[in-house]
């Protein structure tokens, strides 16, 4: 397994503060706005902060045509599918559930690792992604009936997971020789004009002027999301081993259900609050260090 670094354990943390809050957020902000357009605006927001942030540490925009293939196969996986989805998704869910489903990620990341790139787990990274499954599962619990009359939203969330886990694995082995913040911003924008053809194609009737708790919502998104978490988030995923990095964000989802009962009053159940012990458990077979191996052992 593999340990942080006190850097990598920073941006972990920021991380998930970031997208935790995030999920209620995003509910308010497409309350009575077209939800592509959110979406949308916040990419607009966001690219030009995260351009001046490029230019402030003095990286490259340049990436090899060589290159330009594998940047265009790691956008789609890692941010046109998930982007799309989540925010279509998350008008038909409560905020909390749709961070519950969009959080089997690290869950499908496991998987796909171990059956299409070979990668052999220890069990106790197999143990922390029965932990994460089984919590998913006990958050669910009280929402089965809800589900069950929402297909749709279940399924654009799962879809989004499971294409998100695929990216995860892809960009941990990556081999394009450019700086992390370069692929950032090269996917960013790539996403944003993919997000702008979908809004004026399917949105462009229902376009309104922002409310203030819309424009507080888009620019969250735009300076929490897309300047920071996108670019924190595809760092952690190109240097860590790829179930450290997913299941060591197992705690946004907590965050987001519990965040969202507080601010939206989404009613919590004993299921929530047995969730997080095993979610705490999942994050711990990820960062409890290793025990040493004693020489001639």
């Amino acid at each position: 397994m593999h340990t942080l670094s006190r850097q990598q354990l920073v941006l972990l943390v920021l991380l998930t503060l970031v997208w935790g809050f995030n999920w209620p957020i995003m509910k308010l902000g497409v309350t009575g706005f077209p939800p592509l357009t959110f979406r949308t605006l916040c990419m607009w927001i966001g690219l030009p902060v995260l351009a001046g942030v490029l230019l402030w540490r003095r990286v490259p925009f340049r990436v090899g045509r060589a290159h330009w293939s594998e940047l265009a196969l790691l956008t789609v996986f890692n941010m046109f599918f998930w982007h799309t989805l989540i925010i279509l998704a998350i008008q038909n869910l409560s905020s909390g559930r749709a961070a519950i489903l969009g959080y089997t990620m690290p869950v499908f990341s496991a998987l796909v690792g171990a059956w299409w790139f070979g990668q052999r787990l220890p069990g106790r990274a197999w143990g922390g992604v029965a932990a994460a499954a089984l919590g998913v599962g006990l958050l669910l619990w009280h929402e089965l009936t809800q589900l069950s009359g929402k297909p749709l939203g279940v399924t654009m969330m799962l879809v989004g997971a499971a294409t998100w886990a695929v990216g995860t694995q892809l960009m941990r082995r990556t081999r394009i020789p450019h700086p992390t913040l370069a692929l950032s911003f090269w996917m960013t924008l790539f996403t944003t004009l993919w997000m702008t053809l979908l809004t004026v194609l399917f949105e462009r009737d229902a376009w309104t002027w922002p409310t203030p708790t819309v424009q507080w919502s888009i620019l969250y998104n735009a300076l929490g999301v897309f300047a920071f978490a996108q670019v924190a988030w595809l760092s952690l995923a190109r240097d860590l081993p790829p179930v450290a990095s997913t299941l060591s964000v197992m705690f946004i989802p907590v965050l987001g259900v519990f965040s969202g009962a507080w601010w939206l009053g989404e009613v919590l159940h004993w299921q929530d609050w047995a969730a997080v012990a095993l979610v705490m458990v999942a994050i711990a077979s990820v960062l409890w260090p290793a025990r040493a191996v004693q020489p001639g052992a």
